[in-house]
């Protein structure tokens, strides 16, 4: 039997993170880690409410392991530390707003499973899932990003920046994480592809895409912090 981490960074998702959680351990898991789930959530000093409704729902899963930033540090640097801290032979991001589902999780662990790889990447661009269509203007940029990505990597990526994540423990070991901030997706994924090309398998998975005004935390400040990561680490190869 093996065990598995999901890390949910977490920064005043107050009106998410309730359910997020309760869907998070409503999942039927795969056979093989069914019994041993350990959920790791990382409030990134978040100034609404979202801690209090974390320490209420602790009460209701006493397993629930909460860690607190003392300063915003950013997504990167969340899932960095929630790493830090799971024990578990497979380590998954989900995102607390809930634009992805946690019900992907068991197809991703399948896929590596079958597949014997230690990368699965979410995508929210291949066929297969219905799903309502994002911003052009992001779809647009993701695909420049990822078609970087792809080229510097030769491995062809339909979608670097979701969210969606699942890493074995024997690949991450060997990866040393810096960024703090959404440049964490294109990292991981150079750094973990330098490794070893073929060691990654796409799954489709839903996505239900938030505006700005409905809390979505991503700016086009970021975008360019994400084309400097994949500079940093796909053309320049910083360790």
């Amino acid at each position: 039997m093996q065990k598995l981490s999901i890390i949910i960074p977490a920064f005043n998702e107050e009106k998410s993170i309730e359910k997020a959680i309760r869907e998070v351990y409503d999942v039927q898991y795969p056979v093989f880690v069914q019994e041993d789930i350990e959920v790791v959530v990382v409030n990134d000093c978040s100034t609404d409410n979202t801690l209090e409704l974390l320490q209420n729902l602790k009460k209701q899963y006493p397993g629930l392991i909460i860690i607190c930033n003392e300063q915003n540090m950013g997504k990167g640097a969340s899932v960095r530390r929630g790493y830090g801290m799971a024990t578990g032979d497979f380590l998954f991001v989900q995102d607390a707003d809930l634009e992805l589902s946690p019900s992907d999780i068991p197809r991703m662990l399948d896929a590596m499973k079958e597949l014997n790889v230690e990368f699965v990447n979410g995508s929210r661009y291949m066929p297969g899932v219905l799903r309502p269509l994002s911003t052009y203007r992001r779809y647009l940029v993701n695909r420049l990003f990822t078609f970087f990505v792809s080229v510097l990597i030769d491995v062809k990526l339909t979608d670097m920046a979701c969210g969606h994540k699942l890493i074995h423990r024997n690949l991450l070991d060997k990866i040393s994480l810096k960024e703090n901030n959404f440049g964490f997706e294109a990292e991981l994924l150079l750094k973990a592809l330098r490794i070893k090309k073929n060691n990654i398998v796409e799954i489709p998975v839903k996505y239900a895409p938030r505006t700005i005004n409905e809390g979505k935390k991503i700016r086009a400040i970021d975008g360019i912090k994400i084309f400097i990561a994949v500079l940093k680490y796909g053309i320049f190869r910083k360790n």
